[in-house]
């Protein structure tokens, strides 16, 4: 619990990236981990190797993107949860990319096309640049753990780590807009209706949250 709470601290958007190759031992680690997840998830999630042309237009140049040449498509089947399931899986793909040394930023807007393959029936929910980063990143501005939820003192521990680990995950613009409850062992997570990204935020939130909490002591309302 305490090593991936870490990963969590040690992650940070990166956009500047150095001109180095990542190694092949390491692509298959990433590789083999996002074919497992693309099992788990329902998902077509492809790591795209030594291209740089995603990055390489007006968009990201606008988006402040920097010698970035590689990256993850986040795709699927189009279906109502599609969102959810990419940012949750997406950002397990993204701690083990830390884990391994690597960083990285999830991108909604400020990139070109990428190269993966999107099959009939399938989009591409977001992009997440990926590589050695000039710098290891800043942490986000946060909220309080009383902005996005009921905790209290009297609160059980394992929900109090849920909502450290909610407050470390990256959201669009750093908007924050969820909100966490407690009703016995039942968590609820809501979002407002409006806003950016807000379901695939869902789906990083609760990632963070499940792998602080512990499965074994909640159950989703």
């Amino acid at each position: 619990m305490t090593e991936i709470m870490e990963i969590m601290k040690a992650r940070h958007s990166v956009r500047s990236y150095l001109d180095k190759p990542i190694p092949q031992d390491i692509r298959k680690q990433l590789d083999d981990y996002a074919a497992e997840l693309n099992r788990q998830g329902n998902l077509n999630m492809q790591i795209i190797y030594d291209e740089p042309q995603c990055f390489n237009s007006r968009l990201a140049h606008y988006g402040r993107f920097e010698n970035c040449s590689n990256y993850i498509a986040v795709i699927g089947k189009k279906a109502a949860d599609l969102d959810y399931r990419g940012g949750y899986y997406g950002e397990l793909l993204v701690l083990k990319a830390q884990q391994l040394g690597l960083n990285t930023c999830w991108v909604a807007l400020t990139h070109g096309k990428s190269q993966a393959v999107i099959n009939s029936g399938e989009t591409e929910v977001i992009i997440i640049s990926l590589g050695y980063g000039k710098t290891a990143g800043n942490p986000h501005k946060s909220k309080s753990a009383e902005n996005v939820s009921d905790v209290t003192d009297d609160s059980p521990q394992w929900y109090k780590r849920g909502i450290d680990a909610a407050l470390l995950a990256p959201t669009a613009v750093n908007q924050q807009k969820f909100r966490f409850t407690l009703n016995g062992n039942k968590v609820s997570l809501k979002h407002p209706l409006i806003g950016t990204c807000l379901d695939i935020d869902t789906g990083i939130v609760s990632c963070h949250f499940e792998l602080a909490a512990g499965n074994e002591n909640f159950e989703w309302a």
